[in-house]
C-alpha cells in the first residue's frame, strides 16, 4: 500500500471552527478529517474517505498515525454503523455516543 500523507489545515486558515486534515495517497486526495486539536488531545468529528477509496484501510492508517501523535483521542458522536470500526481500533464507548482512546502510561 502506498504511503499516506496528512496535511493539517488549522482552523484559523480555513475560517472554520475546526481543524481540517487532508488525506492524500501519492498525488491523489482520498479523504478529509474534521476535528479539534487541543495540545495532545484530538476530537474527531468526522472522517470522510471519498467513496471510490473506501475499504482500502485509509481511515485505519489515519487513526494509527493519530495514536502515535496524540495521548487522547475522542471520536465524537459515532454513528451506529461505525461503532465496530472504533472498537477494532481500540476505542471504548464513553456512554454518550462518543468513543475514547487513551495512550497507556
Amino acid at each position: 500500500m502506498e504511503q499516506l500523507t496528512f496535511t493539517l489545515l488549522p482552523r484559523g486558515e480555513q475560517n472554520s471552527a475546526f481543524d481540517w486534515m487532508n488525506i492524500d495517497c501519492g498525488a491523489t486526495r482520498v479523504g478529509k478529517i474534521r476535528g479539534l486539536i487541543y495540545g495532545r488531545s484530538l476530537t474527531i468529528h468526522s472522517i470522510n474517505i471519498f467513496p471510490e477509496f473506501e475499504r482500502h484501510g485509509y481511515a485505519r492508517q489515519a487513526i494509527e498515525m493519530f495514536k502515535r501523535t496524540f495521548g487522547r483521542i475522542t471520536a465524537d458522536r459515532v454513528r451506529h454503523t461505525a461503532t465496530g470500526f472504533w472498537e477494532k481500533m481500540g476505542f471504548t464507548p464513553r456512554g454518550d455516543g462518543c468513543y475514547v482512546w487513551k495512550r497507556r502510561s
